[in-house]
């Protein structure tokens, strides 16, 4: 974990941080002492979010922004830049639920165009576009740490295909990134959360077949919590991590061992 003392006056991007995972990682980038640009698409809870981190030693301005649409995610990292002079940290999280047949999800021939298209812009094509946007500011700056929520589902086969996929293709995007830009000062990684307890997982309690499925796989015999994960990202970002480059990383209680 790095001290608190490292990450004053260093300035973090958190994409989709009005719950959950993003949530608490803008917490604790703004504990340690960052100043954190935290976006999404609910202006009443990132207003809540502002306030909850008054106190903090750094501080958090939310961006009422959506990561599948361009300009608002351009305008993401420029908002960084004008208002704190630089990007040291991004962790690009956002992403949103979307129920497919009968059972929550659908089989890979029942697809449609429109719904592989909505999988491919929310997890995938969005998340790309943040790095691209979030490498022409660390480039010419030498230094920068940009963490990718890949989910589990981006290590092993998931029920969902186009879901699946499209979090292998943010393995893929980290590890490529990793390559491309070997020695020019930035460092790219992935967490991979299994079951964590947040507003997308909330239902997952009462389905008994799910969490039987579940806790079938983990060591850790409950879901995981929010703090956990940005736990594990703020360490990424930290120079105790410093050696750590394009690895890609299971928090998900053992589910994957």
């Amino acid at each position: 974990m790095g001290s608190e003392a490292e990450f004053e006056g260093k300035v973090a991007l958190v994409t989709g941080a009005t719950s959950g995972i993003g949530r608490a990682t803008a917490i604790e980038f703004a504990a340690a002492g960052a100043s954190v640009v935290a976006t999404g698409r609910r202006a009443d809870r990132g207003q809540e979010l502002e306030a909850e981190a008054a106190g903090l030693s750094g501080s958090i301005l939310f961006l009422q922004a959506d990561v599948t649409v361009a300009d608002d995610v351009k305008r993401m990292v420029d908002t960084a830049v004008d208002r704190f002079g630089a990007l040291d940290f991004a962790f690009n999280n956002a992403g949103a639920s979307r129920s497919m047949g009968t059972d929550g999800t659908a089989r890979l021939h029942e697809y449609t165009d429109e719904d592989w298209d909505y999988y491919s812009d929310m997890f995938l094509k969005s998340v790309w576009r943040c790095m691209k946007h979030e490498i022409e500011v660390m480039l010419p700056a030498g230094r920068g740490v940009i963490v990718n929520n890949a989910s589990v589902a981006g290590v092993v086969g998931g029920p969902n295909a186009a879901y699946t996929t499209m979090k292998h293709g943010v393995v893929g995007l980290t590890r490529s990134a990793t390559r491309q830009y070997a020695g020019e000062g930035m460092r790219f990684n992935a967490v991979c959360p299994g079951w964590i307890d947040t507003e997308m997982t909330a239902t997952w309690k009462e389905d008994a077949d799910r969490s039987e499925f579940m806790f079938s796989r983990q060591s850790v015999k409950r879901p995981g919590e929010p703090h956990e994960v940005a736990s594990l990202v703020r360490w990424l970002c930290s120079d105790g991590a410093a050696f750590v480059d394009g690895a890609i990383w299971p928090i998900d209680g053992g589910f994957t061992a």
